[in-house]
Order: C-alpha cells, then structure tokens, then sequence
C-alpha cells in the first residue's frame, strides 16, 4: 500500500509539471513540400508538440556569464530565449552589463540545484544544450534575467516556449529602465549613425521601412540604401503583418553585419521588430 501511495504520489507531481509548465501552446506541422513547420500560431493542419522536459535536479559547477553554465555532469547549457551583454575574453572587452548579470546568476546558483526544460531544439551550432532553467525554489532564471534587466529576449523559432513569459518580463525591465535598458551602449540609434567602429553587440536601431523586398530565399526590409532587416523565408511564418510595415517607422534589436556597402539585421521573430509609429 505504501508503495502505491508512493507512485501515485509522483505521478501527481509529473502531472502538475506536464499542466502547467507550458506557458505557451507550441504546434507542429508538415506542408505539402515535406517541410516540418513550429508556431506558437494554430495551423489548419498543426498538431500540438509537447517538448521534451527533465524533472531531475542538476549541480551547477560553473558559471561562464549571465546565459551559460557548466553542470557538473559536464553539459554546458545554453539559456533558451534570452542574451547577456558579454563579459571580458582575451580578445574581448566586456560589454556593459555583462559582468553584472554574470555575478547576479551566479548568486541564484548558490546552495540549489536547477532543473531543465528542453524546447524542439536541444543543442546550438556551438554544441551547447539549449534548456530553460528552474532552481529547487522555482525561480525561472530565464525569465528573471529578462525582468531585472539582465538580459534580453532572444527568440529562435522553433524553440517558442515561454515567449509570452519572457516578453512580458522584457516590457516590465523596459519600462523601468532597469539593467541594460539605462545603459546609454543599448540606447537607440538611428540607421544614419551606424558605421563600422559602433556596430559591435546587441543594437537597437530605429528607421523607417521605405520598401519591402523578397528574394527566394529572404524577405527584406529596406530602412534606407544601406541598411535593412533580412528575415529568411522559414521564417515568415511568423510573421503576420509584414506588409502592413511598409511606410511604418521601427526599431528593430539584434546584431548588426556588414552586408555588401551596408548593414543588415537577421530577424527570425517579430519580438525583435518593434513598431514606433
């Protein structure tokens, strides 16, 4: 009897994780090509894809900066949806903020174990595991990192899970000014101050949509002759009103390359286009 009140005991706990640890509905399905399509959007054909998650509890040996540890296992983990400013490397100066969130990660790692949740992808080009991490306590690091201002969104289809937690907390960092959101290397810039010396890291860069452009490959948006918003075609899915953009004033966030006499900003979610007027 014991031991039955003990197994149902833990399948009540799985079944809590399973209910209410998808805070948003992810769906799945093939067009008639044979391309496997992700959208937190309902297709007339979608299926609803549950990812994969670890309810065991994990050491955290290391802390490399604000969005990637070291578990004593050996894994090193990626934090899904989000990007820290980068610390200090020997071929690198540390970007604002990134000590700071680093040293605020670290604190939380303290004395607690974390949990993982995996999304459709599990690792990145870099060979890191990609996971949202939960201490013993239930602190969403992830998300908590976005709040404080630590960090911010950093949305990779098909990996949606807990978008609409972590752009809710970005709005709450945004409005209060709080962490990289008052530090004047993430203010603004406008497309005709871009050059080659103030390009490097995360950019927020605000202009005026004068024309869209598609490619077999990319949909762009062309802010001026020498800038614009390159959005590849897997990714258009996601995007509902692109077209509705054109003569719209944006800011969009991201990492500025060069492209031929110009620069241009991958998209792959509209959390990184934001529509001033």
């Amino acid at each position: 009897m014991k031991n039955k009140c003990n197994y149902w005991n833990i399948y009540l706990v799985l079944l809590l994780f399973t209910r209410f640890s998808y805070a948003t509905d992810i769906f799945k399905w093939t067009d008639p090509q044979g391309q496997i399509h992700y959208s937190d959007k309902k297709h007339s054909n979608a299926i609803e894809y549950k990812p994969v998650q670890d309810f065991s509890f994990y050491n955290v040996q290391k802390v490399y900066d604000g969005d990637t540890v070291l578990l004593s296992d050996g894994r090193k983990i990626r934090l899904l949806g989000i990007n820290t400013p980068e610390i200090e490397h020997a071929d690198q100066a540390e970007q604002a903020g990134g000590e700071v969130a680093r040293q605020w990660l670290t604190q939380q790692l303290l004395n607690t174990r974390v949990r993982l949740e995996f999304d459709s992808e599990k690792r990145d080009k870099y060979k890191r595991h990609l996971a949202h991490i939960f201490t013993e306590q239930g602190l969403h690091l992830n998300r908590e990192l976005v709040r404080l201002g630590y960090a911010s969104t950093s949305i990779y289809p098909p990996n949606l899970k807990y978008v609409a937690e972590l752009l809710a907390a970005q709005q709450v960092a945004e409005t209060g000014r709080l962490g990289i959101w008052q530090y004047s290397d993430y203010a603004p810039k406008f497309t005709s101050e871009l050059s080659n010396k103030n390009k490097q890291g995360w950019q927020r860069i605000i202009g005026r949509v004068l024309r869209i452009k598609s490619t077999s490959k990319s949909r762009y948006l062309k802010l001026n002759d020498n800038f614009d918003v390159r959005i590849k075609k897997e990714h258009l899915q996601y995007f509902d009103t692109l077209s509705l953009l054109k003569g719209k004033k944006i800011e969009v966030r991201g990492w500025v390359n060069k492209y031929k006499n110009g620069f241009s900003v991958l998209v792959r979610h509209p959390s990184a286009l934001k529509i001033l007027f």
